[in-house]
């Protein structure tokens, strides 16, 4: 499980993209707060971070033609199987979303892609 860095989410190619969106709806979901070593991170900061992470994806994937539930659009949506936030506090929208997604963060996520076969032009040194 990856957070992929920010910046690289219009340039995810499909296989990727629809992966971050699984992978997210995992952790909004039951994953909250389960162990995971890339993405413990996530769980120092308040739940509506990965719910701001996750809308970049899903605008991302309604821009490429996907439908994906419109119930994530809902910050305290949990899933089908997990019980709603009965409130969740708005959070100032930083840019990153999460200060770990630096530069080294992106250097390794293009690593990662390109072990994978994956280059991303815009990225390119």
């Amino acid at each position: 499980m990856r957070l992929w860095h920010q910046d690289l989410i219009p340039y995810l190619p499909r296989q990727q993209l629809l992966g971050q969106h699984r992978e997210l709806a995992a952790l909004r979901g039951n994953g909250w707060g389960k162990k995971h070593a890339t993405v413990d991170y996530v769980f120092r900061y308040s739940p509506y971070k990965l719910f701001q992470f996750h809308y970049l994806v899903i605008q991302e994937m309604q821009r490429r033609g996907y439908h994906p539930d419109q119930h994530w659009l809902d910050p305290c949506y949990r899933g089908q199987h997990c019980p709603k936030y009965s409130f969740l506090k708005a959070v100032e929208l930083t840019k990153p979303i999460y200060p770990e997604h630096n530069d080294d963060y992106l250097t390794s996520c293009l690593n990662n892609l390109q072990a994978k076969g994956i280059v991303i032009d815009r990225f390119k040194h």
